[in-house]
């Protein structure tokens, strides 16, 4: 039979709906507030939440974050289209505005049923093989990938991965550290080039009280924290000459010092740094430090872009379009046969990141199902044949030539799928600094 919980503070909707449904056929168990309805799904297992909006101590939307597998239609007296909107980004399968007829409730709930039970079986169609250590793909090069992450993720060296902005390599990194001996302690994950350079010292290895203006009192940093498990140190490239100083230490000796203390402290970390930057040219140049680089690169793998494993893309669309299919409540979203032929064609400079964006953006922008290539968004001059001498960094000069009068660094940025920081950089080494 099927179950239902149905929170709502009216008591008088409460015993009218639960009587219609019983009738109906189906299970019914009744809460008043989110504190009710949290003890009722930990202690029991239901087929579908039925909740209201506005709820004494908070809104009926806060259960779909906790309990993301029950799939939810949402009441509400605040019949509206923002309601609605906000009701369907937080993940609810369906709306139905106050006052209802029970006929009008009861196909909701069929049709949110049905919906749930069908994208069920989509996500069950799909190999098991492109869920392997969270790498979604079935080329040769994600075949290998997955091999090179088993065999490293035993080990407790230090791990350098490599690769472009956006495919993948955190993903790769909790890979390891998921099918690692340290599993169960923690994994840190730190973003190198989002720290002010001021202040990575003190945020990586801590700080004393007094270190400086505003340490009133001390602070264990990021390292500390990753005490028995994995530390992940993405865009390593970026890290500031002194803490790269520091980090050596903490390889050498398996120590720290925070900033401003006396006293080394014990530490025992597994280290992951992950970068897109050409290192080697880096430490040539006199910013990077050698003998980190030999510390960080004892084993190295290579995260492929997109545009060298095309074969997976539509595998790649279609697990993305499942998950957005329940963020935003629509249901058998697909691509048109232009848009695959031309996604086919684009030489994807953000990779798995911007497919990703691109496909949420058209599925907002798109009024029904079918997702078109003008809603994806994507620069009609990045369309052309892979593989085109010099095409990468044509794309990036007529991208940004195009579109930088009416954007800003930021939206730049993340119409290509990068950093601002790689923006710049980019910039700088295609002569085009923005006027």
């Amino acid at each position: 039979m099927t179950r239902i919980l149905l929170v709502d503070d009216e008591a008088a909707i409460r015993r009218g709906v639960r009587r219609f449904l019983e009738h109906q056929g189906f299970e019914v168990a009744l809460a008043e507030d989110l504190a009710g309805a949290r003890r009722l799904a930990t202690s029991g297992e239901f087929d579908l939440l039925l909740a209201d909006l506005r709820l004494p101590d908070g809104e009926g939307t806060t259960l779909i974050g906790e309990y993301p597998r029950l799939p939810t239609v949402i009441m509400t007296s605040y019949a509206s289209v923002p309601s609605a909107v906000e009701a369907m980004k937080s993940g609810a399968i369906d709306y139905i505005a106050k006052p209802f007829d029970h006929d009008a409730l009861l196909l909701t709930l069929r049709a949110a049923l049905r919906s749930n039970e069908q994208s069920r079986e989509r996500m069950a169609a799909v190999p098991e093989s492109a869920e392997d250590c969270g790498l979604i793909g079935q080329t040769p090069g994600i075949a290998t990938l997955r091999k090179q992450i088993r065999r490293v993720a035993a080990a407790n060296s230090t791990v350098l991965i490599r690769g472009e902005s956006g495919t993948g390599k955190e993903v790769a990194a909790r890979a390891m550290h998921t099918l690692s001996p340290r599993a169960g302690q923690p994994f840190v994950p730190v973003n190198c080039a989002s720290i002010p350079e001021g202040l990575v010292e003190a945020e990586l290895f801590g700080h004393a009280q007094g270190a400086y203006t505003g340490a009133v009192k001390a602070r264990a940093g990021l390292v500390e924290a990753a005490h028995g498990g994995v530390l992940f140190l993405d865009e390593i490239g970026e890290l500031a000459p002194a803490a790269q100083a520091r980090l050596l230490r903490v390889l050498q000796e398996g120590e720290i010092r925070p900033v401003g203390a006396n006293q080394a402290r014990r530490v025992d970390v597994r280290l992951l740094a992950a970068t897109h930057r050409d290192l080697e040219a880096m430490i040539d140049a006199g910013e990077f430090r050698a003998d980190l680089y030999y510390r960080l690169r004892v084993l190295e793998i290579r995260i492929p872009p997109l545009r060298e494993r095309m074969e997976d893309l539509t595998l790649l669309a279609e697990r993305f379009l499942l998950e957005l299919e329940d963020r935003f409540g629509k249901r058998g979203l697909a691509l048109g046969e232009e848009a695959v032929a031309r996604m086919m064609q684009y030489m994807w400079p953000g990779n798995v990141r911007e497919l990703k964006n691109a496909l949420e953006r058209a599925v907002v922008l798109s009024e029904g199902s079918r997702i078109d290539w003008e809603h994806l968004g994507l620069a009609a001059s990045a369309a052309e044949p892979r593989g085109h001498p010099g095409s990468l960094s044509d794309y990036f000069r007529r991208f940004v030539l195009e579109n930088q009068g009416q954007m800003n660094e930021t939206q730049l940025a993340r119409a290509l799928g990068i950093s601002r920081k790689t923006l710049w950089e980019r910039r700088q080494r295609e002569n085009l600094p923005r006027t």
